[in-house]
């Protein structure tokens, strides 16, 4: 009889075995084989938990995407106003966690094959509504509800394009000049509609 925890432990090393796999050949030559290699399980475990690759690299993302939002719980719990939330927000994107570079590799493949896995795609746009109503609850609370609705979609419109260039057209990935991108369309943002600027 297995060990107690011992399926959710190797789920885990499959979907670790996943990110390294991806980061070292890409989404598309990533086989079962590699990643049951790196996860130092037997070659059809992959299979037997997940069923397929989409399957697996679907798993892969709902735990980074999980992992994504419990730093960003951790850093609003900080945060004492609005404008705290959406700094922390901000923060949590484009923070070092995030610029790791098996991450990167993860959540470059993350945007591709959304585009062809109706799966994929569809926990993209969770993630997505997910940092849109986010930043909407804040901004809501300093303006009315079309103009925090508009804010909040060319933040996330500013972080998730930033995300891109920066991993893509820098040979070091950083997150620290981005973030300061973004801070500045919040603080345009807050003019508009008068409200109380970051100190």
């Amino acid at each position: 009889m297995p060990k107690v925890g011992m399926e959710e432990e190797r789920k885990n090393s499959i979907i670790m075995g996943t990110i390294k796999a991806i980061h070292e050949k890409g989404y598309a030559a990533t086989t079962m084989a590699d990643i049951a290699k790196n996860a130092v399980v037997s070659t059809g475990l992959p299979h037997h938990y997940f069923g397929s690759k989409a399957a697996v690299f679907n798993a892969t993302m709902s735990y980074l995407l999980k992992d994504l939002s419990k730093q960003s719980r951790k850093r609003l719990l900080k945060a004492k106003s609005p404008v705290e939330r959406i700094d922390a927000i901000i923060h949590t994107n484009f923070s070092n966690e995030q610029f790791q570079p098996s991450i990167i590799s993860a959540w470059f493949a993350f945007y591709v094959v959304a585009r062809i896995e109706p799966e994929t795609r569809r926990l993209l746009q969770i993630y997505h509504r997910r940092l849109i109503s986010n930043l909407t609850a804040e901004y809501h609370r300093l303006t009315d509800r079309d103009a925090a609705i508009a804010a909040a979609e060319g933040t996330a419109a500013m972080i998730d394009g930033l995300w891109l260039q920066c991993v893509l057209t820098t040979s070091h990935s950083d997150g620290a000049p981005a973030t300061i991108l973004v801070q500045d369309y919040v603080q345009k943002c807050l003019k508009s509609f008068n409200a109380p600027e970051t100190p």
